[in-house]
């Protein structure tokens, strides 16, 4: 039946994410590092939200753009938070997801033609929403010597007359890296130069360790040109509970929502409900969770050091992405033969783009005890590789 299948669908590759992750699922003793996904569970007073919203009978749909009540606290939240304004009855849309928001920016703003800029390495679904959506991509490569900080000479080498939107994603995922405001200036004076849209995703907002987030949207004339995405998945243990939102100007939302209202029709209530008291309570224990992933964090860093690895540090997220090149295997050939022979499970760095050959992704979003047996793991079987080397 393949020959049913649109031809841009199959020429999709595979999450390389999902390829490790299936494959673990078949295997016994086995550590995963793979996935990007809190091992805490949605704080009480969130869960006790959405069981409490199923015993008053709230089971039914909402707006198309989402609770009214949940817009106009992220409303709050993003001018306390970053210093924006957004009007909540027509700037601010809740989705499933922060990533069904970044496949509606795609297909609401992107047509045949188009080029869509990406930073590399990053997210795994921002190429493949740009090609669904008929667009092409062009990547910018960023650097451990840099910080992996997207630099505007590095943009300004793959910008074409053609391109549209970029994609930002700080702090990033697989590397961790974060941008300030100094950072960010040049890429803002280059995107007002080109007439650029731009899409940031801030769904690692919170999970920051070294100084404040900065969103791009809150540079000078960026607001309007600016799609802010995001989410609760991250920040409150919530991935399950599928609650992203859109924020920026009306007539993108209202493209936006036109797609959603036809597709998704709205994000699940009980879910909303749940974002909803997140927002209002569940701070405190966001914060201890920020806690927990910092001290995860300076033991990887240490721990692949301590092996003999390169390791950028990471200052947001909650992955690492350790340079495996000393063992002169490639990222593929690292995680199949670190998953065989040592049951340690992580993401090859091309999953994330071309520039991730050389480097591996290994999530922290898991206890002390797994991490500690991970590098123990890691450590053995990298000082076999080195050995051979020598």
């Amino acid at each position: 039946m393949n020959k049913y299948l649109a031809s841009h669908v199959s020429a999709l590759p595979p999450s390389g994410i999902r390829k490790f992750f299936d494959l673990v699922a078949t295997m016994k003793d086995v550590i995963s590092l793979g996935v990007g996904e809190p091992d805490f569970v949605t704080p009480w007073t969130v869960r006790e939200s959405g069981i409490f919203s199923l015993e008053e009978g709230q089971t039914m749909y909402t707006s198309n753009a989402g609770l009214f009540e949940l817009r106009e606290e992220l409303s709050h939240h993003l001018s306390k938070t970053m210093n924006l304004s957004y009007d909540p009855h027509k700037e601010i849309l809740v989705t499933s997801g922060a990533s069904e928001a970044v496949d509606l920016v795609m297909r609401a703003v992107l047509e045949p033609g188009d080029v869509v800029l990406v930073p590399d390495p990053s997210y795994v679904s921002y190429a493949p929403c740009a090609k669904l959506a008929g667009a092409s991509v062009n990547y910018v490569p960023t650097f451990a010597k840099e910080n992996f900080r997207l630099r505007v000479e590095d943009l300004a080498r793959a910008y074409t007359p053609k391109a549209k939107l970029l994609v930002l994603s700080y702090p990033n995922n697989p590397t961790g890296a974060i941008m300030n405001y100094e950072d960010l200036l040049p890429i803002a004076e280059f995107v007002a130069e080109h007439d650029l849209l731009v899409l940031t995703d801030d769904i690692y907002s919170d999970l920051t360790y070294d100084g404040t987030h900065v969103s791009f949207a809150s540079l000078p004339g960026m607001q309007d040109r600016t799609i802010l995405v995001s989410g609760f998945s991250k920040s409150y243990a919530m991935t399950g509970w599928r609650i992203g939102y859109a924020a920026g100007h009306a007539d993108l939302i209202q493209g936006m929502t036109k797609i959603h209202q036809f597709t998704m029709l709205c994000a699940p209530i009980m879910g909303q409900f749940a974002a909803l008291e997140a927002l209002r309570s569940a701070n405190e224990a966001k914060n201890d969770m920020v806690t927990a992933y910092d001290r995860r964090r300076r033991l990887m860093v240490h721990g692949f050091r301590q092996m003999g690895l390169d390791c950028f540090e990471p200052l947001g997220a909650f992955y690492i992405f350790p340079d495996i090149s000393k063992t002169n295997l490639s990222s593929e050939e690292f995680a199949e033969e670190l998953l065989k022979e040592e049951n340690v499970a992580v993401v090859p760095g091309t999953a994330f783009g071309p520039s991730g050959e050389g480097h591996i992704r290994c999530s922290y979003a898991y206890s002390m005890e797994q991490l500690q047996e991970a590098l123990k793991r890691i450590s053995q079987f990298v000082g076999r590789r080195l050995a051979n080397t020598k």
